[in-house]
């Protein structure tokens, strides 16, 4: 199903290193009536061929959603360290039995009280087919330079905007 891995297309390690540490991501997806709907999730190391997992409910709404649309968005954030990334792809549900218990790991049972044998647990596969991420100086020193800048200029400062294009499945 899928072609090759992108890992390695210009601009994706950089995509990747920026999202590795960032554990939460929100999920936005399309709901049943056309409406767009987000939500957080836990998120997994990227596999060898670039792909995002997450664990969720078989039974979840997003599971229903991602069967009618696979078009996904995931936006990530850390302003601690000025790290923003939005990566827009393709997802399917997977109940793979050997692939969830590799990936599995005893704090997901917090929201998985029966374990990785639940049979409610799925993952979601997330190919990446396009990112952006936005580069900035650090948050007190673009917060400093944007005021002056601003009061002297009336303009507020720049960020630098990167698209990646992880190419189509």
């Amino acid at each position: 199903m899928h072609q090759g891995s992108h890992r390695d297309h210009e601009g994706a390690q950089k995509l990747f290193s920026l999202i590795k540490d960032v554990k939460v991501a929100m999920m936005t997806t399309v709901d049943s009536d056309g409406q767009l709907r987000s939500r957080p999730m836990w998120s997994q190391e990227a596999d060898d061929k670039g792909d995002l997992w997450f664990f969720s409910k078989l039974d979840a709404p997003v599971t229903g959603e991602i069967g009618r649309d696979s078009q996904i968005n995931l936006a990530y954030a850390d302003p601690s360290s000025q790290t923003y990334v939005s990566v827009s792809g393709r997802a399917e549900i997977v109940r793979d039995k050997a692939i969830i218990d590799a990936k599995w790991n005893e704090s997901l049972k917090t929201w998985f009280p029966k374990g990785k044998d639940d049979p409610a647990v799925a993952l979601i596969r997330v190919h990446p087919e396009k990112g952006e991420y936005w580069d900035s100086p650090n948050a007190t020193m673009l917060h400093l330079y944007g005021y002056v800048k601003a009061a002297v200029t009336g303009e507020p400062p720049k960020t630098e905007k990167k698209a990646v294009d992880l190419g189509a499945r």
